[in-house]
């Protein structure tokens, strides 16, 4: 199993095979001179498979492989994480109802979250506040290059680098005020269950405006977020692709709990529902110590 950031997808992708990535750029791996990729040390023997041989690539033996899902024009993935033993226990389900009502909650959060290009890739930011500052991740606009930002509403913006944490790959941008993006609301971090309903927002494959649903799976699962700390991630099984990378993920209110940053593949690419987004209590401290020195 091979588990995949995601970042800028490539412009234009040809729709040939759900199994085949689009050329150009290649989901498999980091390009050259990309971080080194580790990965864990099995908590035991690999089973057998059963029934007919099926291969799972790994960075070592028994080992998941976590890659930035980037694919920009000419460019494989772009940044590595590596996710840590399965050891964490799931956070105890807080009392309380939780809204279903995803349609309205995708309808707050829409008119605030952006398609990012960069160089030559694409991925997704929300606006963070009313002065025009957008989280996306950081691996979104590592290449370098100009930045552009498309809202909700087709305007194209030109943007500029406030500043990134590439440990936490979380990277804030900046648009004129005078954009006027309705900031999203940010969760109460305390308040994200397992088990109830989330949205990833974002642009996979160049879709901007695209919306999936699902659940939060589990909460503080130990991911390496392109460096040697270990961090805790929200997963999630909402299917995100290459270019939601820097997406929010939000709860039924339409508050943002976590920035999409990495998904699980099989052997061939695409989601299969195991994602894993930045909790949004350390992205919004990044996010604000970012613009407080910038």
């Amino acid at each position: 199993m091979t588990i995949e950031g995601l970042g800028p997808t490539p412009r234009g992708p040809h729709f040939t095979s759900p199994s085949v990535p689009a050329s150009p750029g290649s989901w498999a791996g980091p390009p050259t001179g990309a971080p080194g990729v580790e990965a864990p040390v099995p908590s035991g023997p690999e089973p057998e498979p059963a029934g007919p041989a099926r291969r799972w690539p790994l960075a070592t033996a028994g080992g998941l492989l976590v890659l930035a899902l980037a694919a920009g024009a000419g460019a494989g993935g772009v940044a590595g994480y590596v996710t840590g033993r399965d050891d964490a226990p799931a956070a105890a389900p807080a009392s309380g109802a939780v809204p279903a009502d995803l349609v309205a909650a995708a309808a707050r959060a829409l008119p605030g979250v952006v398609s990012v290009q960069a160089g030559n890739g694409s991925g997704s930011g929300f606006a963070f506040d009313d002065r025009g500052h957008i989280v996306t991740n950081n691996h979104v606009v590592a290449a370098g290059g100009p930045i552009t930002v498309i809202g909700a509403d087709g305007r194209r913006l030109t943007a500029t680098l406030v500043g990134t944490d590439p440990s936490n790959d979380i990277a804030v941008l900046r648009v004129e005020g005078s954009a006027n993006l309705p900031a999203l609301p940010l969760a109460d971090p305390r308040a994200t269950r397992v088990g109830e309903p989330v949205l990833a927002v974002g642009s996979p494959l160049g879709l901007s405006g695209t919306v999936t649903a699902g659940i939060i799976s589990a909460v503080d699962r130990p991911v390496r977020l392109g460096g040697t700390a270990r961090r805790t991630a929200v997963q999630t099984d909402a299917s995100i692709n290459p270019g939601n990378s820097g997406g929010p993920l939000i709860n039924a209110r339409g508050e943002v709990i976590g920035v999409n940053t990495a998904i699980a593949t099989l052997e061939g690419g695409g989601s299969i529902g195991i994602g894993f987004a930045v909790p949004i209590a350390r992205a919004r401290q990044v996010a604000t110590d970012l613009i407080n020195r910038g």
